[in-house]
Formats: structure tokens, sequence, C-alpha cells
């Protein structure tokens, strides 16, 4: 039998991409209408909100841990987080953890180290992308990344957070992603853009961005299913 998958959510888009590719994707690996038994918890948006506008990644840590534990409770066997920005809690919150976890960044990093891609472009939210989450993962596999601008790094966050976690996708909107993915694959020397807020690729993917895409979301809920088909062991 397929591992139990838990998913910590945060923001409802992302987790509910993530969730649906597992479930629709599953049938390739286990035969028709076929998928991993997947439990999701996930408190108020807002809780998280109120401790990432305060800086207090320990807060944001307790909710995944309670979150972790209500999972280990229903039967879940690892955990998932399909939102990048909540990772800069992760070193606090894997040794407290009830049950082994995925990292998104560390996924996402493998992917593209096997793609044979050198230098990334990072987008998400203005917390991930100043943070250490996806560079620390990106060296440990050899690669280079890039930032976009600070004024660029606030526009796609206003997007995130007004537009894409209320499920609002604009065609100005994917317009300026188009925008700063260009800029920084011409300026910037990027072979590929990583998708690093779980809900851009709802907005954004290969047919329409300037550099091929690193879907987290995606990367990760096949990361998942991989690991719950074929074990710890299986190389993701």
């Amino acid at each position: 039998m397929p591992e139990h998958i838990g998913i910590v959510g945060c923001s409802a888009e992302g987790a509910a991409l993530c969730y649906q590719t597992i479930c629709v994707e599953g049938a390739q690996l286990l035969g028709p209408h076929a998928h991993p038994e997947v439990s999701l918890h996930t408190p108020s948006l807002a809780r998280y909100m109120d401790c990432i506008y305060r800086d207090d990644w320990q807060g944001v840590g307790e909710l995944m841990l309670a979150s972790a534990r209500k999972l280990a409770k229903s039967g879940a066997d690892f955990l998932i987080c399909p939102d990048n920005t909540i990772h800069q809690a992760f070193a606090y919150v894997q040794p407290r953890s009830p049950l082994p976890w995925l990292h998104i960044a560390e996924v996402v990093a493998a992917h593209a180290a096997e793609r044979g891609l050198r230098r990334l472009a990072l987008t998400g939210t203005r917390w991930l992308v100043a943070s250490e989450v996806y560079p620390e993962k990106l060296a440990a596999q050899g690669l280079a990344y890039a930032r976009p601008a600070a004024a660029e790094c606030e526009e796609i966050n206003r997007i995130i957070m007004d537009e894409l976690v209320y499920g609002v996708f604009k065609s100005g909107s994917a317009g300026y992603f188009q925008q700063v993915i260009g800029r920084m694959q011409r300026e910037d020397g990027c072979d590929a853009v990583v998708l690093g807020c779980t809900e851009i690729p709802l907005l954004m993917n290969d047919t329409n961005s300037p550099l091929p895409t690193l879907d987290s979301t995606r990367l990760l809920a096949r990361a998942a299913l991989q690991r719950a088909v074929h074990g710890a062991d299986r190389r993701l």
C-alpha cells in the first residue's frame, strides 16, 4: 500500500493545486482513479500572516507543527508543505516534527540539477525571495540564482497577496511576470525560473513564460507521489 501523504497547508489555492496534482497524477503510478491516501490540514491564512508580518518565524513554525501533529494523528506517514514562504521556519519545525518532511526547495533544486540548468531566476513573495530558503538548497546542487530587483519583488508580492491567493488571475499580472522573467533572462543570464510561490503556476507556465519554469507546487506533489509509492529511498 502507498504511504499516506499529509499536506500542511497555508494558502488555499496552492494547497488545492498540490492536492489535485497528487490525486490526478496518482493514476499514472497506481492505475485508473487510484492515488495514495491524502490528508490536508490548514489553519486560517490570517494566523500565518499575523506571524509573517511580525517577522515571527517561530510562530509560523508552531502553526506548522500544530498541523503536523494533527496529520500524524490522522495516520499520515510523511508531510509536505505546498507553501514556499513558510519554509523559512523549517529549521525550527523539522527537529520537533512527529513525521519526516519533503522540503519544497530541495525538491526543486534536485530537479533543476537533473535538467542540467545552471542559473535560476527566483520568484515568490518578498519574504521568500529575500530569504535563504532557495539559495541554500540551490548551492547544495551547485546551482546559481538571481533575485528580482527590489521594485519587482514588491509588485510580484502584491500580485501574489492581493490577487493569486484569492484565485484572481489577470492578464496584466501575467504580463508583468513575463516582463520580469524576460529581463532576468537578458540581464542576469538565467536559464529557467523558479515559480517559488505555490499560486504562481496558476498564472505562469511554460507556454507563457520567457524562460522554462520550475513549478514548485507540482514538483513537490510529484515527489510526494514517488515517496508514497516507492518509499523514502526513492531518489527525488
